[in-house]
């Protein structure tokens, strides 16, 4: 899974909402799509790292485990790919915010064996990075409304790996 080698730059502040900065500013790879990539492997080894024993593991009362915050990642990540596939294609229709507790408390993951969640996560993010590299300059470009602010595709990308690696520095700081 190569690159679509378009030099697509960081996106601006302006494409944004101010919120996804403590995102967007822990990602320092020059190539998006190459980031994306390379954190398959390096997220799925890191939740894979404290097995089926650490999965239900939180490190406090009414914190998500393991299993909720890998998660929580698969579930955002289809989401913010879902406004960048909406948004890179022109679609214009507002698209509305998401509550990420309400989604933890009502998906199936605490129920999953951690490897399944480990496996989807990686097959979820290959589809982010084949979309992701499919775009042409002008669809990395485009802007549109998500959760009521402006965003455009890169950012979208930005704030997909960025997120990973607020959650991951997490899990590895407190639940690891």
């Amino acid at each position: 899974m190569g690159s679509n080698q378009l030099m697509i730059g960081r996106p601006e502040a302006t494409e944004y909402a101010p919120y996804y900065e403590r995102y967007i500013s822990l990602v320092t790879a020059p190539d998006i799509v190459v980031q994306l990539r390379e954190q398959i492997n390096e997220t799925t080894a890191i939740f894979s790292s404290g097995g089926e024993s650490k999965a239900e593991f939180r490190y406090a009362p009414g914190k998500w485990s393991v299993k909720e915050m890998l998660g929580h990642l698969i579930d955002t990540e289809r989401i913010m790919a879902y406004r960048a596939l909406r948004i890179s294609r022109s679609d214009p229709t507002p698209i509305e915010g998401f509550e990420q507790d309400d989604y933890v408390r009502n998906a199936p993951h605490a129920r999953c064996r951690l490897r399944d969640l480990v496996e989807e996560f990686a097959c979820v993010r290959k589809a982010s990075v084949f979309f992701f590299r499919s775009l042409d300059a002008d669809a990395w470009l485009r802007r549109g409304i998500a959760n009521k602010a402006e965003v455009s595709v890169r950012a979208l990308a930005y704030i997909v790996a960025g997120h990973e690696l607020h959650h991951r520095k997490m899990l590895i700081e407190k639940y690891l």
